[in-house]
């Protein structure tokens, strides 16, 4: 019997569980899925928590019911892993034993990273909301909020999902318009980046839905330390942006265990091959999600991708035969940007973002670097999506593998 041993049963982990379970025979496998609890957190939800869509509640589910029968679900924190015995040791001292050990445990915000962040102002007038807890405080921090500098921030890249905080300002921003409060407003964007966003096109197109509704931009912005008693970010160039409600997004780190086991980088993600999700270090170990150095965006798209061309090149893997399958760095994500209008983004490594259509040419229906109201739709439609058809590993009606059809460069616009 042959051991696949599961570390993280979220988005990665539970989508390539589900598929290895589809193709890999039980009578010759098991399979072993281990997170820390059994509540599964719909994590683009929490973007909207603050703003009255949704309630916690709504928002979680259990693990184990979106796993396949067949697989086995444990819960327990993860100790460390031994690459070389093949074992992995979890806090309460049960070890499990793998022949092949997919890593998923992704990555999550580390606010003690920041000084002062956790100090006396923390989720008083400083606030996370990549976190249930942060997002359900902020949910009743804004109603109470009356006017004055209101910040978006990031502390660095990076991040889970990194056009979140775009999202944000604009939520935000049509939320204080449909208040009647948005003159009392001053609306700031702090970013490590440049500009609006890492590739230049995207970045010009968000940057000018910026202007347009009048919030300002810091860019180039590495936070040293927030001075919480007055209420201040200070740069390590000395900069200093102060504030009146601060929502700010931690550094992201990945799990504590992947240091202890001498498996990660200096953020605690693993270096693998960025086409195969393999270790660089450790063939029988593949890490898929947001738990590995990939050049990409930690999101829930790149996730679906991966897990299509992984679960192909695993089974290839596991018959001693050489992996055929390709990850090009495929990401997608809808951006919502209020007024009841969204914008959708489509790359990979080599392409950035273009304007035009998805996933058909001409035909659409959604349109690339273009509000719409289409867009927003599909941002709330996929809600649905992720239980029904993402979660259990269904395959969806569209390409793997990043696709020019439909995607032009701005200067040939008409």
């Amino acid at each position: 019997m042959k051991r696949l041993l599961v570390l993280g049963a979220g988005t990665a982990g539970t989508m390539t569980a589900n598929k290895l379970r589809r193709e890999l025979p039980l009578r010759e496998w098991q399979i072993t899925v281990v997170d820390r609890d059994d509540d599964h957190i719909y994590q683009p939800g929490l973007l909207f928590l603050p703003f009255g869509k949704y309630r916690t509640g709504q928002l979680t589910r259990s693990r184990r019911r979106y796993l396949r029968r067949g697989i086995c679900f444990l819960t327990g924190e993860i100790d460390r892993v031994d690459a070389d015995a093949k074992t992995v040791r979890l806090a309460d001292g049960r070890v499990l034993a793998y022949d092949y050990l997919i890593v998923a445990t992704g990555t999550s915000p580390r606010p003690d990273e920041t000084p002062g962040m956790l100090g006396s102002q923390w989720r008083e007038s400083i606030f996370d909301f990549y976190t249930p807890e942060g997002s359900a405080a902020l949910a009743e921090a804004l109603p109470r909020f009356t006017g004055g500098r209101f910040v978006v921030h990031i502390v660095d890249q990076p991040i889970k999902c990194p056009v979140a905080p775009l999202e944000f300002a604009f939520l935000a921003e049509a939320w204080f318009r449909a208040h009647g409060m948005r003159d009392r407003v001053e609306l700031v964007y702090v970013t490590p980046l440049p500009g609006a966003f890492t590739k230049p096109i995207a970045s010009a197109r968000l940057g000018g839905m910026l202007d347009e509704r009048k919030i300002a931009v810091e860019a180039d912005f590495l936070v040293e330390r927030i001075d919480p008693d007055n209420k201040v970010l200070i740069s390590y160039d000395e900069r200093e942006i102060p504030f009146d409600l601060l929502v700010t997004v931690p550094l992201n780190k990945g799990a504590d265990y992947v240091a202890r086991s001498g498996l990660g980088d200096e953020l605690n993600y693993i270096p693998v091959d960025r086409h195969t999700f393999q270790s660089t270090a450790h063939p029988d170990i593949f890490v898929l999600g947001d738990a590995n150095d990939l050049p990409i965006s930690k999101a829930g798209s790149v996730a679906h991708f991966s897990a299509e061309v992984f679960a192909a090149n695993f089974c290839e893997y596991a018959e001693g035969r050489p992996m055929t399958g390709s990850f090009d760095g495929h990401a997608n994500c809808f951006f919502d940007s209020g007024d009841g209008l969204g914008l959708l983004i489509d790359f990979n490594y080599d392409t950035e973002p273009l304007p035009g259509t998805y996933p058909l040419q001409v035909f659409g229906p959604l349109s690339l670097l273009r509000e719409t109201s289409r867009n927003h739709w599909g941002k709330l439609a996929f809600r649905w999506i992720y239980w029904h058809l993402l979660l259990p590993g269904r395959r969806l009606p569209v390409p793997t593998r990043m696709s020019m059809r439909g995607k032009h460069q701005p200067d040939k616009e008409n």
